[in-house]
């Protein structure tokens, strides 16, 4: 099974369980790290994630995953915020951060630079628009970036 097939059937599987136990389901990753693969259980909630929340989280997951197998191979289960600094990989994930400071890193330059920052102001038909620190409004097409992510330190 692929990757992102992976991602999406643990997905399924894992975000009754988390999200009942209050937590939001940021992301899944499915990735090998030098010789072995790992399975990230990434969570959030308004007031940050605590080394115990991730604890709580491992341990109601775990068993569904034993039960369900959906991996052949094996992994390390790894649960963990997605920090401060997050990427926003997700449609759900840049509708989570509106209003935060973003940095968005282009594709090709555009007006020169590909790199800008500044507010996430919205995302609508696939355009993302930020208010930029300069105080330029820029709206780009989502397919045009490379990388977004919210940005606390400079």
């Amino acid at each position: 099974m692929a990757k992102a097939s992976i991602a999406s059937t643990v997905d399924a599987l894992l975000r009754p369980t988390v999200e009942g136990l209050g937590y939001v389901l940021w992301d899944i990753e499915y990735a090998k790290v030098g010789a072995d693969w790992h399975l990230t259980v990434v969570i959030d909630t308004p007031d940050g994630v605590t080394i115990e929340d991730c604890e709580t989280v491992h341990r109601a997951v775990d068993p569904i995953l034993d039960e369900a197998d959906p991996i052949e191979t094996s992994y390390y289960l790894n649960v963990s915020s997605p920090g401060i600094e997050r990427e926003l990989r997700t449609d759900a994930h840049i509708l989570a951060s509106l209003g935060v400071r973003c940095e968005a890193r282009l594709f090709a330059p555009l007006n020169g630079k590909k790199s800008y920052r500044g507010t996430l102001e919205s995302f609508r038909e696939g355009e993302v628009t930020l208010q930029t620190d300069g105080g330029e409004t820029l709206r780009l097409p989502r397919t045009a970036i490379s990388k977004l992510q919210t940005v606390y330190f400079d």
